[in-house]
């Protein structure tokens, strides 16, 4: 995106990329349709970047409505589905980035893949790493889109971080962010129901800024839980156990019914079935929402409705820790925003700039990931098109 706003002002521009092709974290996003945007109330949609004014300035000036007449002009039609989430209609990243590699190259944007950056030499020349041996070059400005420090294999392994850090630029570490987190399950859950989702839920923890909810569903995993509603409270989640070095998730497994509804229902005589059928027949809990009730206990269910009934409408899950760093969808950390100036420029490097996930901001999946990695793009495209003209 970046490329795209320098090119448009008739600025050459050239896309060095570590490997061996372009946007593959892009591509990997829309493994499950490419959620690039959300199609909601513009301030409920800024508040999901959490108070970030920085950013919510630059995605109103380049958001969801901006994106689809982007995609529009590329030839890819939108889709809005239900939720509000919005997809490229075919429900693919491919076509959309095919569409925008040939606009690029049509607007004289060359590409140069497998060049791996490594900084600058003494003369300030970017270095880089290729098949063919080092190669420098010395733009009249620099965009970096370097990612953060999730899924490697894709490219983005934050190493770049060192290389900023030894010019003076501040940076903040790592995170992990929309990511999942570890539980101690017994021997049971994890041989039995890993890779279960628990659907018609609600989910709540307690986290440094309030209560945080959510009605989605998530998946039980041998180490803990991930996906859906997991990621929502990812936030929260990390700053409790950045606080208090655990965390409380709470499952209501009856949205729906109240308590009193559910321990009326429970308190019908049952005769020899078994609790695990009354349960079945009763509230219609089984499977895995039973093998949780179970984890809650360690042991036998309440035999009391009122109290087994107290227990389904807020079943604990104790957080331990969260999955390791790289296999996080997103991550916190990186260019701190008093680092960089109204253009994404860093205060200590004129001329270098910087964008997407590089720079330290969080927001939930759900499109806003990807509308703010587009937003921040364009806003640093532009600034180094400014800069260039000023200097």
């Amino acid at each position: 995106m970046a490329a795209e706003a320098l090119a448009a002002r008739g600025i050459t521009v050239d896309i060095y990329d570590a490997m061996p092709s372009v946007g593959r974290k892009f591509l990997m996003a829309g493994k499950s349709g490419l959620n690039i945007s959300h199609a909601e109330d513009r301030d409920v949609f800024l508040s999901r970047y959490r108070g970030d004014a920085r950013l919510a300035e630059m995605v109103k000036a380049f958001g969801p409505s901006e994106i689809m007449e982007w995609m529009q002009e590329l030839g890819i039609p939108a889709h809005t589905g239900p939720t509000g989430r919005m997809f490229p209609e075919m429900m693919k990243a491919s076509p959309l980035l095919r569409a925008w590699l040939v606009r690029l190259q049509e607007m004289g944007t060359v590409l140069h893949p497998r060049h791996r950056w490594q900084g600058w030499d003494d003369t300030g020349a970017l270095m880089f790493d290729t098949p063919d041996g080092a190669v420098t070059a010395t733009p009249d400005a620099t965009v970096l889109a370097l990612g953060g420090a999730s899924w490697k294999r894709l490219g983005s392994d934050g190493a770049w971080a060192s290389l900023l850090a030894g010019k003076g630029v501040a940076t903040a570490p790592f995170g992990p962010s929309n990511c999942g987190f570890l539980a101690d399950w017994t021997d049971h859950l994890k041989e039995k129901f890993p890779g279960d989702p628990l659907k018609s839920v609600r989910l709540w923890t307690d986290g440094v800024h309030g209560r945080q909810e959510t009605r989605s569903e998530f998946v039980i995993t041998e180490r803990g839980v991930e996906s859906g509603g997991i990621y929502t409270l990812s936030a929260a989640l990390v700053g409790a156990l950045a606080r208090d070095g655990s965390a409380t998730l709470f499952v209501d497994l009856l949205p729906d019914m109240d308590e009193g509804a559910i321990a009326a229902k429970l308190a019908r005589p049952r005769g020899k079935q078994s609790m695990a059928n009354h349960l079945r027949k009763s509230v219609h809990v089984s499977g895995v929402k039973l093998a949780l009730l179970h984890e809650a206990t360690g042991g036998p269910l309440p035999a009391e409705p009122e109290a087994l009934a107290q227990l389904i409408k807020a079943v604990p899950i104790r957080i331990t820790g969260t999955a390791p760093l790289d296999e996080a969808i997103s991550t916190t950390g990186g260019v701190v925003w008093r680092a960089l100036d109204d253009y994404l420029m860093l205060h200590d490097m004129p001329g270098v700039f910087c964008a997407g996930e590089m720079i330290d901001w969080d927001a939930p999946t759900g499109g806003y990931l990807i509308t703010a990695c587009l937003a921040t793009g364009k806003a640093a495209g532009e600034g180094a098109a400014t800069w260039i003209a000023r200097t």
